[in-house]
């Protein structure tokens, strides 16, 4: 399986020529090459994780596609054929195994309302939180995707994230929001982070590739 982090919270994940997406934002590139893809995860409604154009890229090319998300996603959006999914749900599509997590999004302010979210874990090996830092209990992470910067977000938060799941590996997502200066510091906590439980980070740069 080949993991490629697109920009912000983007993913797309390959397996025997099949495709995976997760979290296609506003901050994504529009995606062109879609072809083959299976399923769409989103684990929230948020736009910087999923957009209409985005979904109806892949729609278009992939009429079978299956879409999974919480189920406040699919009361924001009842247009969308969204699989709802909870913690504790685990599904089969093609080469892809997901495993979901988590429930709610990380609360922003005591003003917003806090809204569904699901983590996932794919093929055992990739671990994405979506909006929140529910680790998967009892699982040993192979591949952890860790946000470097968000308004629901400090820093000391994401360290301690990556500290408690202690994850072989470590790549940064959730981080356009950021300047360079910002993105260079997140990685170079991170990166300690990961260390101190004897993994490795990457950071990853968008349309850049890690093969699991």
């Amino acid at each position: 399986m080949r993991l490629t982090k697109l920009e912000h919270a983007g993913l797309l994940l390959e397996d025997t020529n099949k495709k995976l997406f997760v979290d296609p934002g506003m901050f994504t590139t529009p995606l062109t090459e879609v072809a083959n893809t299976l399923a769409i995860v989103i684990t929230h409604e948020h736009p910087d994780h999923w957009t209409p154009e985005q979904i109806e890229r892949i729609v278009s090319k992939n009429p079978d596609v299956q879409i999974f998300g919480p189920a406040g996603l699919a009361q924001a959006a009842p247009d969308l054929p969204i699989n709802v999914v909870q913690a504790g749900d685990a599904v089969e599509v093609g080469p892809f195994r997901l495993r979901f997590f988590g429930g709610k999004h990380a609360v922003i302010h005591s003003s917003i309302p806090v809204i569904d979210n699901v983590g996932v874990l794919v093929n055992d090996t990739l671990f994405y939180g979506g909006d929140a830092l529910d680790a998967p209990e009892g699982i040993e992470v192979d591949l952890l995707a860790a946000p470097v910067g968000a308004p629901w977000l400090k820093i000391g938060e994401a360290i301690d994230y990556v500290l408690a799941v202690k994850p072989k590996r470590t790549f940064p997502v959730h981080e356009m929001v950021l300047s360079k200066a910002g993105k260079d510091m997140g990685n170079d906590r991170l990166k300690w982070a990961t260390e101190q439980g004897g993994g490795e980070y990457f950071a990853v740069q968008p349309n850049e590739s890690l093969d699991l």
